[in-house]
Protein backbone atom coordinates (compact mmCIF):
# COMPACT_ATOMS: atom_id res chain seq x y z
CA UNK A 1 0.00 0.00 0.00
CA UNK A 2 1.47 3.30 -1.08
CA UNK A 3 0.11 6.40 0.60
CA UNK A 4 0.75 10.12 0.45
CA UNK A 5 0.12 10.21 4.19
CA UNK A 6 -0.72 7.40 6.61
CA UNK A 7 -0.44 6.92 10.36
CA UNK A 8 0.42 3.59 11.96
CA UNK A 9 1.29 2.02 15.32
CA UNK A 10 3.91 -0.68 15.75
CA UNK A 11 3.88 -2.78 18.93
CA UNK A 12 6.59 -5.34 19.58
CA UNK A 13 8.40 -7.44 22.13
CA UNK A 14 11.78 -9.00 21.49
CA UNK A 15 14.89 -10.33 23.12
CA UNK A 16 16.57 -7.49 24.99
CA UNK A 17 19.77 -7.46 22.95
CA UNK A 18 21.68 -4.71 21.11
CA UNK A 19 20.47 -3.67 17.68
CA UNK A 20 16.71 -4.00 18.08
CA UNK A 21 15.83 -0.30 17.91
CA UNK A 22 18.43 0.41 15.24
CA UNK A 23 17.10 -2.36 13.01
CA UNK A 24 13.48 -1.22 13.32
CA UNK A 25 14.43 2.44 12.87
CA UNK A 26 16.32 1.61 9.69
CA UNK A 27 13.32 -0.29 8.32
CA UNK A 28 11.15 2.79 8.81
CA UNK A 29 13.82 5.11 7.45
CA UNK A 30 14.12 3.04 4.27
CA UNK A 31 10.47 3.68 3.41
CA UNK A 32 10.52 7.37 4.34
CA UNK A 33 8.49 6.88 7.55
CA UNK A 34 8.70 9.48 10.30
CA UNK A 35 8.48 8.34 13.95
CA UNK A 36 6.14 10.67 15.85
CA UNK A 37 6.03 8.88 19.22
CA UNK A 38 8.05 6.07 20.79
CA UNK A 39 8.11 4.18 24.07
CA UNK A 40 10.42 1.39 25.15
CA UNK A 41 11.07 -0.81 28.17
CA UNK A 42 13.60 -3.53 28.88
CA UNK A 43 12.62 -6.04 31.58
CA UNK A 44 15.77 -7.22 33.35
CA UNK A 45 13.83 -10.06 35.00
CA UNK A 46 12.66 -11.69 31.78
CA UNK A 47 15.23 -10.42 29.29
CA UNK A 48 12.45 -9.10 27.04
CA UNK A 49 12.25 -5.69 25.39
CA UNK A 50 8.93 -3.92 24.76
CA UNK A 51 8.37 -1.24 22.15
CA UNK A 52 5.56 0.96 20.87
CA UNK A 53 6.09 3.34 17.96
CA UNK A 54 3.75 5.67 16.10
CA UNK A 55 4.91 6.66 12.65
CA UNK A 56 3.66 8.34 9.51
CA UNK A 57 4.50 7.42 5.96
CA UNK A 58 4.80 10.26 3.48
CA UNK A 59 5.01 10.09 -0.29
CA UNK A 60 5.14 7.32 -2.85
CA UNK A 61 8.22 5.71 -1.29
CA UNK A 62 6.25 4.60 1.76
CA UNK A 63 5.01 1.02 1.61
CA UNK A 64 3.39 -0.77 4.54
CA UNK A 65 3.94 -4.08 2.80
CA UNK A 66 7.69 -3.37 2.73
CA UNK A 67 7.66 -2.60 6.45
CA UNK A 68 5.85 -5.89 7.15
CA UNK A 69 8.25 -7.85 4.94
CA UNK A 70 11.35 -6.38 6.59
CA UNK A 71 9.99 -6.89 10.10
CA UNK A 72 9.33 -10.52 9.23
CA UNK A 73 12.93 -10.81 8.05
CA UNK A 74 14.32 -9.94 11.51
CA UNK A 75 11.86 -12.05 13.53
CA UNK A 76 14.25 -14.95 14.07
CA UNK A 77 17.27 -12.79 14.91
CA UNK A 78 15.54 -10.92 17.73
CA UNK A 79 12.72 -13.36 18.56
CA UNK A 80 10.51 -10.50 17.45
CA UNK A 81 6.76 -10.60 18.13
CA UNK A 82 5.14 -7.63 16.41
CA UNK A 83 1.88 -6.13 15.16
CA UNK A 84 1.02 -3.15 12.97
CA UNK A 85 -2.17 -1.14 13.45
CA UNK A 86 -3.86 1.65 11.55
CA UNK A 87 -3.79 4.55 14.03
CA UNK A 88 -6.71 6.27 12.31
CA UNK A 89 -9.04 3.30 12.83
CA UNK A 90 -10.81 3.19 16.20
CA UNK A 91 -11.29 -0.35 17.53
CA UNK A 92 -14.89 -1.50 17.98
CA UNK A 93 -16.03 -2.43 21.48
CA UNK A 94 -19.03 -4.12 23.08
CA UNK A 95 -20.02 -3.07 26.60
CA UNK A 96 -21.42 -5.58 29.11
CA UNK A 97 -23.42 -4.31 32.10
CA UNK A 98 -25.82 -5.52 34.76
CA UNK A 99 -27.87 -3.01 36.80
CA UNK A 100 -25.32 -0.38 37.86
CA UNK A 101 -24.89 2.23 35.15
CA UNK A 102 -22.13 4.61 36.28
CA UNK A 103 -19.33 3.05 34.21
CA UNK A 104 -21.68 2.61 31.26
CA UNK A 105 -22.80 6.25 31.50
CA UNK A 106 -19.21 7.46 31.57
CA UNK A 107 -18.08 5.41 28.58
CA UNK A 108 -21.12 6.32 26.49
CA UNK A 109 -20.65 10.01 27.24
CA UNK A 110 -16.98 9.83 26.28
CA UNK A 111 -17.92 7.97 23.10
CA UNK A 112 -20.61 10.51 22.16
CA UNK A 113 -18.25 13.45 22.77
CA UNK A 114 -15.38 11.87 20.86
CA UNK A 115 -13.02 11.44 23.81
CA UNK A 116 -13.10 7.63 23.81
CA UNK A 117 -10.50 6.00 21.58
CA UNK A 118 -13.02 3.38 20.52
CA UNK A 119 -16.26 2.92 18.63
CA UNK A 120 -19.02 1.50 20.86
CA UNK A 121 -21.10 -0.81 18.68
CA UNK A 122 -23.43 -2.64 21.09
CA UNK A 123 -24.34 -3.26 24.73
CA UNK A 124 -25.19 -6.62 26.28
CA UNK A 125 -26.76 -7.13 29.69
CA UNK A 126 -28.16 -9.85 31.91
CA UNK A 127 -30.84 -7.35 33.03
CA UNK A 128 -33.16 -5.04 31.12
CA UNK A 129 -32.79 -2.01 33.44
CA UNK A 130 -30.45 0.05 31.26
CA UNK A 131 -32.10 -0.54 27.89
CA UNK A 132 -33.67 2.92 27.63
CA UNK A 133 -30.41 4.67 28.41
CA UNK A 134 -28.50 2.64 25.83
CA UNK A 135 -31.13 3.06 23.12
CA UNK A 136 -31.11 6.82 23.80
CA UNK A 137 -27.61 6.74 22.30
CA UNK A 138 -28.92 4.87 19.26
CA UNK A 139 -27.09 1.66 20.17
CA UNK A 140 -28.42 -1.90 19.99
CA UNK A 141 -29.17 -3.42 23.39
CA UNK A 142 -29.14 -7.19 23.88
CA UNK A 143 -30.92 -8.53 26.96
CA UNK A 144 -29.36 -11.90 27.71
CA UNK A 145 -30.57 -13.08 31.16
CA UNK A 146 -28.27 -15.66 32.69
CA UNK A 147 -29.02 -18.61 34.93
CA UNK A 148 -26.83 -21.57 35.77
CA UNK A 149 -28.51 -23.56 33.01
CA UNK A 150 -28.47 -20.83 30.33
CA UNK A 151 -24.96 -19.46 30.95
CA UNK A 152 -23.18 -21.40 28.15
CA UNK A 153 -25.86 -20.42 25.64
CA UNK A 154 -25.87 -16.75 26.67
CA UNK A 155 -22.09 -16.48 26.61
CA UNK A 156 -22.15 -17.92 23.10
CA UNK A 157 -24.62 -15.17 22.17
CA UNK A 158 -22.27 -12.50 23.56
CA UNK A 159 -19.47 -13.88 21.40
CA UNK A 160 -21.86 -13.88 18.44
CA UNK A 161 -22.67 -10.20 19.04
CA UNK A 162 -18.94 -9.43 19.05
CA UNK A 163 -18.48 -11.41 15.83
CA UNK A 164 -21.46 -9.78 14.12
CA UNK A 165 -20.16 -6.29 14.88
CA UNK A 166 -16.51 -7.21 14.28
CA UNK A 167 -15.72 -6.03 17.82
CA UNK A 168 -12.14 -6.05 19.09
CA UNK A 169 -12.86 -5.77 22.82
CA UNK A 170 -15.47 -6.71 25.43
CA UNK A 171 -15.63 -4.22 28.32
CA UNK A 172 -17.18 -5.50 31.54
CA UNK A 173 -18.56 -2.20 32.84
CA UNK A 174 -19.82 -3.58 36.16
CA UNK A 175 -21.10 -6.76 34.56
CA UNK A 176 -21.78 -8.78 37.67
CA UNK A 177 -21.21 -12.21 36.19
CA UNK A 178 -18.18 -14.48 36.36
CA UNK A 179 -17.20 -15.53 32.85
CA UNK A 180 -16.66 -19.23 32.24
CA UNK A 181 -13.19 -20.59 31.53
CA UNK A 182 -14.25 -21.25 27.94
CA UNK A 183 -15.38 -17.63 27.54
CA UNK A 184 -12.17 -16.31 29.11
CA UNK A 185 -10.07 -18.41 26.76
CA UNK A 186 -12.04 -17.17 23.75
CA UNK A 187 -11.46 -13.55 24.79
CA UNK A 188 -7.86 -13.79 26.01
CA UNK A 189 -6.38 -10.29 25.91
CA UNK A 190 -9.68 -8.92 24.51
CA UNK A 191 -11.79 -8.45 27.66
CA UNK A 192 -11.30 -5.78 30.34
CA UNK A 193 -13.03 -5.81 33.72
CA UNK A 194 -13.39 -3.10 36.36
CA UNK A 195 -13.17 -4.39 39.91
CA UNK A 196 -14.15 -2.10 42.75
CA UNK A 197 -11.16 -2.70 44.98
CA UNK A 198 -7.41 -2.16 44.91
CA UNK A 199 -6.42 -5.64 43.80
CA UNK A 200 -5.03 -8.01 44.92
CA UNK A 201 -6.93 -7.02 48.10
CA UNK A 202 -10.62 -7.80 48.52
CA UNK A 203 -11.38 -10.04 45.57
CA UNK A 204 -14.81 -11.39 44.77
CA UNK A 205 -18.19 -10.07 45.90
CA UNK A 206 -18.86 -6.86 47.87
CA UNK A 207 -15.26 -5.63 48.08
CA UNK A 208 -16.35 -2.23 49.47
CA UNK A 209 -18.06 -4.00 52.35
CA UNK A 210 -15.02 -6.22 52.89
CA UNK A 211 -12.72 -3.19 52.98
CA UNK A 212 -15.03 -1.22 55.25
CA UNK A 213 -15.15 -4.06 57.76
CA UNK A 214 -11.35 -4.08 57.84
CA UNK A 215 -11.26 -0.33 58.50
CA UNK A 216 -8.99 0.49 55.57
CA UNK A 217 -7.95 4.10 55.03
CA UNK A 218 -7.53 3.75 51.27
CA UNK A 219 -9.89 2.11 48.81
CA UNK A 220 -9.51 1.83 45.07
CA UNK A 221 -10.54 0.40 41.75
CA UNK A 222 -8.65 -1.86 39.37
CA UNK A 223 -9.02 -2.40 35.63
CA UNK A 224 -7.55 -5.69 34.49
CA UNK A 225 -7.68 -8.19 31.67
CA UNK A 226 -10.10 -11.04 32.30
CA UNK A 227 -8.76 -14.52 32.94
CA UNK A 228 -10.31 -17.69 34.31
CA UNK A 229 -8.72 -16.89 37.70
CA UNK A 230 -11.24 -14.56 39.35
CA UNK A 231 -9.95 -10.98 39.69
CA UNK A 232 -6.38 -12.07 39.01
CA UNK A 233 -5.86 -11.03 35.40
CA UNK A 234 -3.00 -8.71 34.39
CA UNK A 235 -3.59 -5.29 35.94
CA UNK A 236 -3.82 -2.31 33.58
CA UNK A 237 -4.69 0.65 35.79
CA UNK A 238 -5.56 1.48 39.41
CA UNK A 239 -6.52 4.53 41.42
CA UNK A 240 -7.51 5.24 45.01
CA UNK A 241 -9.62 7.37 47.32
CA UNK A 242 -9.10 8.08 51.01
CA UNK A 243 -11.56 6.78 53.58
CA UNK A 244 -12.06 8.63 56.87
CA UNK A 245 -13.36 7.24 60.18
CA UNK A 246 -16.71 8.99 59.74
CA UNK A 247 -17.51 7.46 56.36
CA UNK A 248 -20.15 4.75 56.09
CA UNK A 249 -20.07 1.87 53.64
CA UNK A 250 -22.66 3.70 51.52
CA UNK A 251 -20.22 6.63 51.24
CA UNK A 252 -17.52 4.25 50.08
CA UNK A 253 -19.77 2.80 47.37
CA UNK A 254 -20.89 6.24 46.18
CA UNK A 255 -17.44 7.82 46.13
CA UNK A 256 -15.88 4.72 44.64
CA UNK A 257 -18.11 4.83 41.57
CA UNK A 258 -16.25 7.91 40.31
CA UNK A 259 -12.90 6.16 40.65
CA UNK A 260 -14.21 3.05 38.91
CA UNK A 261 -15.42 5.06 35.93
CA UNK A 262 -12.14 6.94 35.55
CA UNK A 263 -9.94 3.85 35.89
CA UNK A 264 -12.00 1.87 33.38
CA UNK A 265 -12.01 4.71 30.84
CA UNK A 266 -8.22 5.00 31.06
CA UNK A 267 -7.78 1.26 30.56
CA UNK A 268 -10.13 1.15 27.56
CA UNK A 269 -8.43 4.13 25.93
CA UNK A 270 -4.94 2.72 26.47
CA UNK A 271 -5.94 -0.68 25.10
CA UNK A 272 -7.56 0.86 22.02
CA UNK A 273 -4.55 3.10 21.43
CA UNK A 274 -2.35 -0.05 21.54
CA UNK A 275 -0.49 1.26 24.60
CA UNK A 276 -0.70 -1.98 26.62
CA UNK A 277 1.66 -4.88 26.04
CA UNK A 278 1.35 -8.08 28.03
CA UNK A 279 4.46 -9.06 29.96
CA UNK A 280 3.62 -12.47 31.39
CA UNK A 281 1.14 -11.85 34.22
CA UNK A 282 1.92 -8.12 34.18
CA UNK A 283 1.47 -5.31 31.68
CA UNK A 284 3.70 -2.68 30.15
CA UNK A 285 1.67 0.50 29.63
CA UNK A 286 3.07 3.25 27.43
CA UNK A 287 0.99 6.20 28.60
Amino acid sequence: MNSSFSHHILTANTKDIPGVIASIANILLDVNANVTEAGQFGDDGTGRFYLRMEFTGVGDKFSLETVEKQLSAIEEKFDLKWALHNAAQKPKIVLAVSKLGHCLNDLLFRWETGTLSAEVVAVVSNHDDLREKVEHYGLPFYHLPITKDTKPEQEAKILKVMEDYDADLLVLARYMQILSEKMCDALEGRAINIHHSFLPSFKGAKPYHQAFERGVKIMGATAHYVTSDLDEGPIIEQDILRIEHFHHVEDCVSRGSDVESLVLARAVNWHCERRILLNGHKTVVFK
